[in-house]
């Protein structure tokens, strides 16, 4: 017998620590629900899962993007639908102001509210934002655009009434001492008359030479005019020079939780002059207001005789065209977002089921090591206390 060394009561305390730790941790377990609460539980369950975290988060958010994105659309399309609203009316006026039953002073009124409609699209255009941010004047496209070959314009040339030595147009001579001479020799002359349709300014054009393009005669400058006593000449309807692509412009959603998992739209610019409805001048008689200058150099089309006022119910047809499919673009994209959220939210509960599978504990289970647990560290406290005892027999000897 030995008392220096009770190798019994070392050996139970061992297994005592080591129970005591079994149930500690089990404890552990049970309180925080996980069966990982530090890397030393499980090193490559920690590091998956984590990982598994990280995507699980980035598709939460993802989803709330995705949904910011579709009430941006909606702001855009709202808006876009108000337009389209103004232009059926604008349709309808040009379509009313070209029949021949309206005097000139009824086309007059026409005109004043195609005016005051075409300087509400353009309020529209300038004034429709989203979190601050302009949506539908063009600072969203960034998708550019190609060359615009120039449509048959009309051009305005000022003169006085009386002309003393005639005036010249793209370098051909013509000859007169009144607009109406004037008008009389450009019929007469091939050239000119192959291009343009020329007439004698009313109204508010009075003491004016309209040069009208021809169609399939179209240019995107305007005529050379010299000589005479001309004020100025101011441009009609041009062509417009292609638009390089700028995807800084361009609205870009992050739908994904991972980079180069984004949706891009781009969103093209809805005021007037983009859609067609204006045409160039300075006169007051058609101001544009913009909703940032009082008034533009920009002019509604022209709807006080039947001919333009029946070339302006094509051009509003063509910017209803336009309009609609922009709107069409928005729609498709709205759903796409919300086939997008509902995918997201499918691969981010199983993600989370997947995450769950390896972080939590199996309640039942830990509960049943725990009672094991406790049950062995109660033995082994009752061991130790045995084994303690043991050395007390080399007493026995002494008496």
């Amino acid at each position: 017998m030995i008392i220096n060394h009770n190798i019994s009561a070392l050996n139970t305390h061992r297994q005592l620590s080591s129970a005591t730790n079994a149930q500690s941790k089990s404890m552990e377990k049970l309180a925080s629900g996980m069966r990982i609460n530090r890397a030393g539980d499980d090193a490559a369950g920690l590091a998956i899962s984590e990982k598994m975290r990280g995507q699980i988060r980035g598709l939460d958010q993802a989803s709330r993007n995705s949904q910011d994105a579709i009430s941006l659309i909606q702001t855009a399309e709202g808006a876009l639908n108000e337009t389209t609203d103004i232009l059926q009316r604008m349709r309808e006026l040009a379509t009313q102001s070209a029949t021949a039953t309206n005097t000139t002073k009824d086309r007059e009124e026409i005109q004043k509210e195609i005016n005051s409609l075409t300087s509400e699209i353009n309020r529209i255009g300038n004034t429709t934002e989203f979190n601050t941010q302009k949506l539908i004047n063009g600072d969203k496209n960034g998708a550019g655009s190609a060359a615009v070959d120039a449509v048959a314009g009309e051009y305005t040339v000022e003169i006085t009434d009386t002309v003393t030595a005639g005036i010249t147009i793209d370098s051909v001579n013509i000859t007169g001492v009144d607009i109406d001479e004037i008008v009389t020799n450009i019929a007469a002359d091939p050239a000119l008359s192959a291009k343009y349709t020329a007439t004698a300014g009313t109204g508010a054009d009075a003491g004016k030479l309209i040069l009208t393009q021809k169609t399939g005669e179209e240019s995107a400058t305007s005529p050379t005019v010299a000589g005479g006593n001309i004020t100025t000449t101011t441009e009609g309807v041009v062509g417009k020079a292609a638009v390089a692509a700028d995807s800084d412009k361009s609205l870009k959603f992050q739908i994904g939780a991972n980079q180069n998992q984004s949706l891009t739209l781009d969103i093209g610019d809805m005021r007037a002059s983009a859609l067609g409805l204006t045409t160039a001048g300075t006169g007051d008689k058609l101001a544009v207001t913009d909703g940032t200058n009082n008034t533009t150099t920009e002019q509604a089309l022209d709807v006080t005789t039947h001919e333009h006022a029946a070339e302006a119910i094509t051009k509003i047809q063509n910017a209803i065209d336009t309009v609609s499919a922009e709107r069409s673009k928005l729609g498709a994209n709205q759903n796409r977002l919300e086939h997008t959220i509902n995918n997201l939210g499918t691969s981010s509960e199983n993600l989370t089921a997947a995450e769950s599978r390896i972080r939590d504990t199996d309640m039942a289970k830990t509960m049943m090591e725990q009672t094991k647990n406790s049950i062995l560290a109660q033995a082994s406290q009752a061991m130790l206390a045995q084994a303690n005892s043991a050395p007390q027999g080399v007493l026995q000897l002494l008496r």
